[in-house]
């Protein structure tokens, strides 16, 4: 290929996805014809942008506030401001909106297509990526799927001259040129949809400082079998608080290291996002002693309000069996669970359950103890933590430091962030910015 492309993007994800076609967009504003190609190792674009949110894609999060948004991103927040000045949530859902992609909030601000389908936000993208001028002139976009990137070909330090692409057995290895370089290559969770964390290999290389990734925002494995039981049953708002060696675990400012939200039970332990948030810690701290959750069952009751409400159910209730009478506070499906762990018998009449009973009752479904044994893998991870280092990158045009013809974007930057639509936010906003820039670069 002779060609000397203005832009090579390497990675079809969500992040490259906006990188490329913001070029593309920025030259038509200019009115002028640039040459962009993205290059992606699966025959298809993004693969893993149509498994996220369990192939509903949680677009973003409805947090307007731009500085209530980049507090969820930790010590990472002083960095992205530049960048969220430039291109933030409202800037998103415009974006989908306006291209016929309709999108409604639900709990912690989530945001998902109405069709509940992450295939609207892929034909969004993939419309984008292949949109033509007012005048009828074709995409500046080439895409090169089935195009395996191996390296970075550099003729001396600070400057990208191409990339090298894995060839067939029987072929010499390609190597395609161009002016300037977006890597959007991904970390390393879901590595079946290519996520494989090659591109950190070539940026440590190139001079670049890595954090070592590792795996976050994952489900974890636990030891009760009480849990496994329950495969498949979720609670939409339980609480969980986190101890070590019988001590509640405490994070900065003596803050206690406790999370409210949706909890699912599966075979091997639990997910959710209330789990993949408290994830990392859960992690770090298997290390000293033994893990112990502490699941609130029924957290919108302190425990005298929800004795209460026990007392005003067995009382309304006398006659009835206890474990039917419980069906009113708790899934039915954790209604063995609770039985049996209660010591109450399942057949006593509500008015025969005594006070004794009743507070331990309280206790039990306020503070069900779990005993987590670790986390599931990389190829479990919603997503992994590590990647470039923020100093190493400049936020307000999304460009590498360290190499003059280079942006980075998504995943290869070490960003911690939780559930709930702030990774592909973030895709977005990089996407965004670093496509501008490197469209202006070129020009």
């Amino acid at each position: 290929m002779d060609t000397i492309w203005d832009i090579i993007v390497i990675g079809g994800g969500p992040a490259g996805m906006m990188a490329a076609g913001r070029a593309a967009e920025r030259a038509r504003e200019q009115g002028r014809e640039i040459k962009i190609l993205l290059l992606e190792k699966n025959d298809s674009l993004g693969k893993k942008l149509l498994i996220t949110g369990g192939g509903r894609c949680n677009v973003t999060n409805a947090e307007f506030d731009d500085r209530a948004l980049l507090a969820k991103f930790k010590d990472s927040s002083k960095f992205l401001f530049s960048a969220f000045a430039q291109h933030n949530v409202r800037k998103t859902l415009s974006f989908f909106n306006t291209r016929g992609m309709e999108t409604k909030v639900e709990a912690e601000k989530r945001v998902f297509p109405v069709s509940d389908k992450a295939q609207s936000v892929w034909d969004v993208m993939v419309s984008y990526l292949t949109a033509t001028s007012k005048d009828g002139r074709p995409s500046m976009v080439t895409i090169g799927s089935d195009s395996p990137v191996t390296g970075f070909v550099q003729t001396k330090p600070g400057i990208i001259d191409g990339v090298k692409i894995a060839a067939a057995p029987s072929e010499s290895e390609e190597i395609v040129r161009g002016k300037a370089f977006i890597i959007a290559t991904g970390g390393k969770s879901h590595p079946e949809t290519g996520s494989t964390g090659e591109g950190f290999a070539w940026l440590a290389k190139a001079g670049h400082t890595i954090i070592e990734p590792t795996a976050a925002l994952v489900p974890i494995n636990v030891s009760d079998v009480w849990v496994k039981s329950l495969a498949g049953v979720s609670l939409p708002e339980a609480k969980l608080t986190l101890f070590l060696d019988g001590v509640k675990v405490t994070g900065k400012g003596g803050k206690k290291a406790v999370k409210k939200g949706k909890v699912l039970f599966t075979h091997f332990g639990m997910s959710g996002p209330a789990i993949l948030n408290m994830s990392a810690e859960i992690g770090e701290l298997l290390q000293y002693g033994e893990v112990v959750l502490s699941l609130d069952l029924l957290p919108e009751h302190d425990y005298a309000t929800l004795n209460e409400a026990l007392q005003r159910l067995f009382a309304v209730e006398s006659n009835k069996k206890f474990k039917n009478a419980i069906t009113s506070l708790i899934p039915t499906a954790f209604v063995p669970v609770i039985v049996e762990r209660s010591g109450i018998s399942p057949d006593i009449a509500c008015n025969s359950v005594t006070r004794e009973e009743r507070l331990k009752l309280v206790k039990l479904l306020k503070d069900l103890h779990i005993h987590p044994t670790g986390l599931l893998g990389d190829d479990k991870a919603i997503i992994t933590s590590g990647g470039v280092a923020l100093e190493e990158v400049d936020f307000r045009t999304m460009q590498s430091r360290r190499i003059q013809n280079l942006y980075l974007v998504g995943d290869v930057l070490n960003i911690d962030r939780p559930s709930g639509g702030y990774s592909l936010q973030l895709c977005w906003t990089t996407g965004w910015v670093a496509g501008s820039s490197a469209a202006e670069a070129v020009a």
